[in-house]
């Protein structure tokens, strides 16, 4: 038996995996134990947990591997410095103790840290180092159902890469071409979220969110100015409109006078149609630039397969348009496909490339639905809730189905938690919130007064895989909520004329299909498939909301608050359900009715997490 270590770490979203024998046994983000989201430290709460989940010592672990190669990223940083000197010294400054205190001496500072899991592991030779992309490409290309496939990642940067092409075939990963810092595909889209007002490394979704709102009028100045696009996709920046090479802004003055606003301050002013335009403007861009890419891939290699990882993945619309143009036979998604899934990736990567072990093809994925994180038992639940004062009935679990198909179909909101929690950013059906996506109300009322957030939010359905067709105009699986289709046009209600003339927001309260509660603006949803074999007891609730309403679908979206992780255990359940307007809270064989609980519970809690 030969077991490796996965870790990322020290940028954002830190995670732990370990594979034994080249199997996929145990995945978590440390966000979820830290409750800090991104969490970039190192992931000794992920690391716990999967040795525990493994019931392995470190020391008993043959290799860890950690996600990149901080010597490649040190010499990007000094020869960026050099390259546009003087300017960058005061980012130059601010990152140089860091790197020579600590990064530049990673394989000493991560021995250090893993003794403090285990006081007999002693062997620094067991730490090895993968390059970023090659972790991200063997993260969407090994757990993949292909033979043989084309990968692209895309994201902000790893060691020099941005964006890079590789091949897989069998156990073989082979990277063909890159694109390299600073141009990037996920640093423009990062800027264009800086320049709105969001989170850079957070607030990506957001931007794609708003996008729908708007209208692309910007997209000239955009490929006129800030990026120039060849016919095959490949693409450079204009670094003058940009400051993240040398400053601590992702944009300058220049970029703001081309657009004629200065960055929104999230603080004091509101989003307009301006911000609207502006998302829907980037978003085409880069919809436009994948599918140039995808073209060009597909008549350069000519295989029928494509695997998608890198920040830039998560990218629903996109990939859904790769789709819609019908590149490529068969898209896979890696289902954490940002730095989280690197952990997995350069585990992956160390078991079948250095050392060239056969690959099993699973023909659904290896990822196992994507339920790699902790469980609890019953025992423990009920422990747990007791602890936090709740009051709750222990049901069995067709009544436990039976009820919240019931709540589901009577408009009211519920947290469902079951299972292993989900690893990557998307709530599957684990730590779940999940509402009737027949309500006109319910987008607006979870966003409002559940998730604390902006009202344009959209939110994914959940639908039995074998109904699919019947709503969607999705003709492959869609397990991981990583694509986005069109409704089906007979589910969907004609706008009217004066309907049609309103903008922004105002689009938002119009019914639009037979499921107003998961159709964007534009009459697409983000779409998850439910499967019986990855997660019986939510295929369950699905069929059963589908017999009481003959609908089978239902809005699913993450369980926790605006700048939440997603909640881990029953206690984080808990507070949210009493921090929030959920109606019942479903964890395990547990079922709680918000009116019965003591009222003295309740907490201000959205106050406790930083606005995303």
């Amino acid at each position: 038996m030969i077991s490796i270590l996965g870790i990322s770490a020290f940028y954002h979203d830190s995670a732990a995996a370990i594979i034994i024998d080249g199997k996929i046994i145990a995945a978590a983000q440390e966000e979820r134990f830290t409750r800090v989201k991104h969490d970039s430290s190192y992931p000794y709460n992920a690391v716990e947990f999967v040795l525990k989940f493994s019931n392995l010592k470190l020391s008993e672990i043959d290799h860890i591997v950690f996600y990149e190669k901080p010597f490649l990223k040190f010499e990007r940083l000094l020869e960026t410095y050099i390259a546009f000197a003087p300017k960058g010294f005061a980012q130059f400054v601010k990152a140089m103790p860091i790197w020579l205190r600590e990064k530049l001496f990673q394989k000493n500072m991560l021995l250090n840290l893993l003794k403090e899991h285990d006081e007999n592991f002693k062997n620094e030779n067991k730490i090895l180092f993968s390059e970023h992309h090659l972790s991200h490409a063997a993260s969407a290309f090994y757990p993949s159902p292909f033979e043989e496939a084309i990968v692209l990642t895309a994201d902000g940067v790893g060691e020099w890469a941005t964006t890079t092409v590789a091949i897989g075939k069998g156990n073989n990963l082979e990277i063909k071409k890159e694109i390299h810092f600073p141009h990037s595909l996920g640093l423009l889209y990062s800027a264009f979220t800086y320049y709105i007002g969001f989170k850079v490394n957070s607030g990506e979704y957001k931007l794609m969110g708003l996008a729908p709102y708007g209208e692309p009028i910007y997209i000239d100045k955009i490929v006129g100015h800030l990026i120039d696009v060849k016919d095959d996709g490949t693409f450079r920046l204009d670094l003058d409109y940009f400051n993240y090479a040398t400053g601590l802004t992702m944009t300058n003055k220049k970029f703001h006078n081309l657009f004629g606003e200065k960055p929104r301050n999230p603080k004091n002013q509101q989003i307009t149609q301006f911000h609207m335009d502006i998302a829907s403007s980037i978003q085409k861009v880069i919809e436009d630039i994948i599918i140039k890419l995808a073209r060009s891939l597909k008549q350069e290699f000519g295989l029928p397969n494509l695997c998608l990882a890198g920040g830039v993945a998560l990218n629903c619309v996109a990939n859904g348009k790769i789709i819609r143009e019908k590149i490529f036979d068969n898209i896979w998604v890696q289902p954490a496909s940002g730095d989280a899934g690197g952990s997995l990736g350069a585990a992956l990567a160390l078991w079948h490339i250095e050392q060239n072990n056969p690959r099993k093809i699973n023909s659904n994925d290896s990822m196992k639905g994507s339920y790699l994180g902790p469980a609890y038992s019953q025992e423990i639940i009920e422990k747990e809730l007791g602890k936090n004062g709740a009051k709750f009935d222990v049901l069995p679990e067709e009544e436990i189905i039976n009820k919240t198909a019931e709540d589901l179909s009577n408009g009211q909101a519920i947290g469902w938690f079951q299972g292993r929690m989900e690893f990557g950013p998307r709530a599957l059906g684990s730590r779940s919130i999940l509402g009737d996506a027949r309500s006109s109300e319910m987008q607006k009322n979870l966003n409002l007064k559940v998730k604390y957030r902006e009202s344009f939010r959209p939110f994914a359905p959940s639908i039995l895989k074998d109904d699919v067709a019947d709503w969607f105009e999705l003709n492959i699986d869609s397990p991981y909520m990583l694509f986005v289709a069109n409704v089906n046009s007979n589910k969907t209600i004609d706008m009217s004329e004066q309907q049609k003339k309103l903008f922004g927001i105002d689009k938002l309260n119009i019914k639009r299909s037979e499921i107003p509660a998961v159709t964007h603006v534009d009459y697409s949803a983000r779409i998850q498939t439910v499967y019986e074999e990855t997660n019986p007891i939510y295929f369950k609730l699905l069929k059963k909301f589908k017999e009481k309403t003959n609908c089978p679908v239902i809005v699913n979206t993450s369980f926790n608050v605006r700048g939440e992780p997603i909640v881990n255990t029953p206690t984080d359940a808990f507070n949210c359900f009493m921090g929030t307007e959920l109606d019942k809270l479903v964890i395990g064989n547990c079922y709680l009715d918000k009116k019965k609980q003591n009222p003295s519970l309740k907490k201000d809690y959205v106050k406790e997490f930083e606005l995303d």
